[in-house]
């Protein structure tokens, strides 16, 4: 009793500071200590008995076991994003979309701009400072109310597109270590499940919008805001479009050479998996610096930048996955763990249970399948489970209580990117990237079970 309690206690704690804005390397130990101290696990080594687990231990594990598997693939990306930023390649597609789209569907631009930078494999984060100022400008002409704006980034970025067949982030690729699968597993559902997402989103946000618009809010200027710029001196954006493609179609080719006819004979045999991502990013970032080419000059700034932030980034994540790795071994975890894997009926149901509330707990799709994984993929599977159906629901329930609010994205996004405030701005995101990716979730499931 008391260790569910202290886990409980433990997450609200690390909700609440997030929340709050301490920063997420200090909220993510002090949770974890509450919920050592709450389960009668040790602080140090010392003072643990005979060889029994201690926090301080389990923590860094967590923490370093993230770091060792991810760090090249969050480094790569990042400075594949900034690259993107700083050649104008970024801006200048997102500017194509919204200028094909229109002014008069200012949110469908911002999520159909982000959705593509998304599954071309920029980080997430980095589509979120790329597209901003142009939600900005779009949002600000239209007249619609600003505190929406994270909800429009974060639907295109962490949603249908983010969990994909396919998708070159990283909440897609976390399964492949643990089930042998591909990135494209179960495609067919994943399309269906994508497409009723994206379709059901854009009428919800545009319902949000034209509602709150209906009560008189209307966008509120800041003098923060940039000044629009100047488009004309941005690469053409087909251009631009060639890195993108380059890191999907390298992608695509070192997961499935045997579909490439006669140049899968001059491929090498070994199993890519994760480091398919690596090479494809590093051919995309070359291209991207061809793109580019004009602020050269800029390029090594950028090349530190990406590094920088990806070190930001990964440990993050890995503060939360340490905070998971000492939840894991209280009794309650356990407890639940286990009640968890004797449920009734579908192996499925039971494994988007388990990955979703321990991806809620750590507040990260990653961090979660990280943790969730090595502990439920070979129970079920030897339930049963086709290990592509696995795959697919792993990675879209991952997106879904990942993103409550002390998500290390959410908090980004909405508090440093948007300048605004969890009041203001999470109801959206929440409903967005919370409620919709669990409906997705069920039909997706519901299409296993039925076709």
């Amino acid at each position: 009793m008391i260790s569910a309690l202290g886990l409980i206690g433990g997450l609200a704690l690390l909700i609440y500071m997030t929340i709050k804005g301490v920063n997420i390397l200090i909220a993510g130990p002090v949770a974890a200590i509450i919920v050592a101290l709450t389960s009668g696990i040790s602080l140090v080594p010392p003072l643990a008995v005979d060889g029994a687990p201690d926090f301080a231990t389990s923590y860094m594990e967590g923490f370093v076991s993230f770091f060792k598997s991810w760090f090249l693939i969050f480094m790569i990306g990042a400075i594949f994003g900034e690259i993107m930023g700083t050649s104008g390649a970024a801006a200048s597609i997102a500017h194509w979309v919204t200028r094909t789209i229109g002014v008069k569907h200012a949110v469908l631009a911002v999520v159909a701009a982000c959705a593509i930078l998304t599954y071309g494999g920029v980080s997430v984060f980095i589509v979120s400072f790329s597209v901003y100022a142009l939600a900005v400008h779009l949002f600000r002409e239209a007249n619609l109310p600003r505190r929406f704006i994270p909800a429009a980034l974060a639907f295109g970025s962490v949603t249908f597109t983010m969990t994909s067949a396919g998708s070159p982030e990283i909440q897609n690729l976390i399964p492949m270590e643990y089930l042998g699968t591909t990135a494209f597993a179960a495609w067919e559902v994943s399309f269906v499940v994508a497409i009723s997402m994206a379709i059901i989103g854009c009428f919800w946000i545009n319902w949000m919008v034209r509602r709150a618009v209906s009560r008189g809010e209307t966008f509120i200027a800041r003098d923060s805001d940039a000044a629009p710029a100047d488009y004309s001196k941005l690469p053409s954006p087909l251009l631009c479009l060639i890195p993108l493609a380059a890191v999907l179609g390298l992608f695509l080719l070192f997961q499935y050479p045997q579909n490439f006819g006669a140049l899968s004979k001059i491929l090498p045999a070994a199993t890519w998996d994760k480091w398919a991502l690596v090479l494809a990013l590093g051919v995309g970032s070359l291209l991207a610096i061809w793109v580019g080419r004009k602020k050269f000059n800029e390029m090594p700034e950028a090349f530190s930048r990406g590094a920088s932030s990806a070190v930001i980034a990964i440990t993050n994540t890995c503060a939360v996955v340490g905070f998971g790795a000492v939840a894991k071994l209280t009794p309650a975890f356990g407890q639940a763990l286990e009640a968890v894997q004797s449920l009734p009926g579908d192996p499925l149901i039971g494994a988007a249970i388990a990955v979703t509330v321990i991806a809620g707990l750590t507040g990260s799709a990653s961090g979660g399948q990280t943790i969730a994984l090595p502990l439920i993929a070979p129970h079920y599977l030897d339930a049963g489970a086709n290990s592509e159906e696995l795959h697919r629901t792993v990675a879209i329930v991952s997106g879904a209580l990942d993103s409550l609010p002390h998500n290390g994205y959410v908090v980004t996004t909405i508090r440093a990117v948007c300048g605004e405030t969890h009041k203001d701005a999470y109801g959206a995101v929440g409903a967005l990237t919370v409620i919709l990716p669990l409906g997705g979730l069920v039909l997706a499931l519901a299409l296993f079970a039925f076709f």
